[in-house]
């Protein structure tokens, strides 16, 4: 969602501060602004883009916070970007979240002769500090004495005219602590200072941080606790477009080796069996009666992939709900559901209130993420991560692959586990996957005629896609990317939909985008599609390698690797998704209206 940005040191703070909201205007780019604490405070802050924010000439300053916005109470504009300041100026205030009884905090402050100069719910926080303050609190404790007002998802970034300090506290919003050779950091997410240091602290709920330069205390109910420094795997160059013109085509060039990271030291084929570092209780595995997926967005689509994998080869019930739809209910016997939360980011607010719903069920809970030390893993019972690597573009595309890869691992592990899958039927599954890197290689070697079919139907008026089976959620996931990059009205449906309604809206400026793989009952969706087209709509196919489709307007195909070619299929539509937005001037890492984690619900 939104992003912070602090830093208290030795070095000048403003260009810090300033890279770091550059590095993290993928997370919300509304507004933007900064705050730098010198003998007063110097505050900048505007609608658009980073690099439209004017950015003060502080060289003195070793202390500020910054915040790039993506919108939720009031529009994006100059007064309501942050930082927000106190009535005397004097406190500053970043913040991400909603506080939820803003109206009834802002009626009392104005009752009390404060005044508000924006339309954010975030204005209350640097008011209720400034009127703790006068009452003789510093900062770190008004904060605490705030917070306890609030309610709602925050983390809030907070420092004060005069002194080189940042404070800062979390409950279900990220914030990660750096520590640099010359100085403390603080973000929302690692990439905003990882040029700096690569050794971090996740705060967890309730933590409240003061960071001065070269100390940072965590305090948590009143008491200072100790939170362990981890090492961050990946570099800054990672997060960087290494030479792509955007972040979304290196991430889709990245696919072979996030699934080789994925994979890596995962399968034993010797005893066609996974190794995920996953403790089910004694019993468990065995007494599964259900798996349920919960999820959003595209790892919804990844974990209706899975639910038919799960289904298929654990021999086990697997549904698949919408995370902001789901309560444990129906009868569920929790000993034997699994709950299954997948989301990339980890503090999707959404998925994350649907885990303690199970969690409070007494259902036993797992996390399949990409973020270390993102709040999921502490809301879960176990954590498998899909090492991914970091994803800056907007549009999950490794990440969706890496999802349902990592997902399939789990499904062989419980298969075997309960003894529904035989040692032959397991070591061709993980021999497929092992393929998936390769062939995902030779579709991102095909580039060049996904443009030439980009150039081709970039003018369309609608696009559908369609598919069967697990070509169905590739469907779905592939119209998904096309309409929220290319703003193009674009659809997914079951194949066999289309002559139940949908099949109206076809004209010759419908382009039906198919996937005719293994797993997908291609010749039936291959029916389907010619219906399409007797209705004048161009068709293109993602076919297995063999496969006869003559009356395709395009054929592209899709190697060999059993029921995972749909999977490798989503590679040809997210490449033309791509280039049709590329063509048509979009903004691709950082869509209208969208951000890269909701962490509000």
């Amino acid at each position: 969602m939104c992003g912070i940005v602090g830093y208290v040191g030795t070095e000048p703070a403003g260009p810090i501060v300033y890279g770091g909201l550059e590095n993290l205007d993928y997370r919300g780019y509304d507004s933007s602004g900064v705050a730098l604490v010198d003998r007063g405070l110097t505050v900048a802050k505007r609608a658009g883009e980073v690099s439209e924010l004017r950015f003060p000439k502080e060289p003195d300053a070793v202390c500020g916070i910054g915040h790039t916005r993506w919108s939720t109470h009031g529009p994006p504009t100059d007064a309501n970007a942050h930082p927000h300041t106190s009535k005397n100026g004097t406190v500053a205030v970043v913040h991400n979240g909603i506080v939820e009884n803003y109206e009834s905090l802002k009626t009392e402050l104005v009752e009390a002769g404060y005044e508000f100069s924006s339309e954010t719910d975030t204005e209350v926080i640097p008011h209720l500090l400034e009127r703790e303050l006068e009452d003789g609190h510093d900062l770190l404790s008004a904060l605490e004495r705030v917070v306890d007002l609030l309610e709602g998802s925050y983390a809030i970034a907070a420092v004060q005219a005069g002194t080189d300090r940042i404070v800062a506290t979390r409950h279900e919003s990220p914030l990660v602590i750096g520590h640099g050779d010359d100085g403390s950091f603080l973000a929302s997410d690692v990439t905003a200072f990882l040029e700096h240091t690569r050794d971090v602290t996740y705060l967890e709920d309730g933590d409240i941080v003061s960071l001065e330069a070269g100390d940072v205390s965590v305090y948590h109910d009143g008491a200072a606790v100790d939170r362990e420094v981890e090492t961050v795997e990946w570099d800054a160059d990672a997060a960087e477009k290494g030479g792509y013109e955007h972040y979304m085509r290196k991430e889709i060039h990245e696919q072979p080796t996030a699934l080789r990271q994925a994979l890596s030291g995962r399968i034993d084929l010797d005893r066609a069996g996974v190794d995920l570092d996953l403790e089910f209780p004694q019993g468990c595995l065995e007494s599964l009666e259900e798996i349920q997926l919960v999820a959003c967005g595209t790892s919804y689509y990844a974990s209706q992939y899975a639910a038919q994998l799960l289904e298929e080869v654990a021999d086990v019930r697997a549904t698949v709900e919408i995370a902001s739809e789901y309560e444990f209910d129906g009868g569920r016997d929790p000993w034997r559901t699994l709950v299954i939360a997948v989301t990339q980011s980890g503090e999707t607010a959404d998925t994350l209130g649907a885990i303690r719903r199970a969690a409070g069920a007494g259902a036993r809970t797992l996390a399949v993420t990409n973020t270390l030390g993102s709040s999921v893993t502490r809301e879960a019972d176990d954590t498998l991560f899909i090492r991914a690597g970091p994803e800056i573009g907007v549009a999950a595309t490794k990440t969706f692959v890496s999802q349902v890869a990592t997902l399939a691992l789990l499904a062989v592990d419980i298969g075997r586990g309960r003894g529904t899958l035989s040692t032959a039927d397991a070591r061709d599954l993980l021999g497929d996957l092992r393929g998936l890197p390769g062939a995902v290689q030779q579709v991102l070697d095909e580039e060049d005629r996904v443009l030439k079919a980009a150039r081709e139907f970039r003018d369309s008026e609608s696009f559908f896609f369609v598919g069967r089976r697990f070509g169905y959620p590739v469907a779905l996931e592939g119209a998904l990317k096309l309409k929220e990059i290319s703003y193009d009205h674009a659809e997914g449906f079951a194949a066999g939909e289309l002559k139940h309604g949908p099949l109206a809206l076809v004209t010759d400026k419908t382009p039906v985008l198919a996937v005719l793989t293994d797993g997908t009952r291609a010749g039936e969706t291959m029916n389907n599609v010619t219906e399409a087209q007797t209705r004048g709509a161009p068709a293109i196919g993602a076919v297995s390698a063999g496969l006869e489709t003559g009356s395709l307007d395009i054929g592209l195909e899709v190697p060999n690797v059993g029921i995972f070619e749909p999977l490798v299929a989503n590679v040809y539509f997210q490449l033309f998704a791509y280039h049709v937005a590329n063509l048509k001037g979009r903004s691709i890492d950082k869509p209208r209206n969208l951000a890269k984690s909701v962490t509000v619900e």
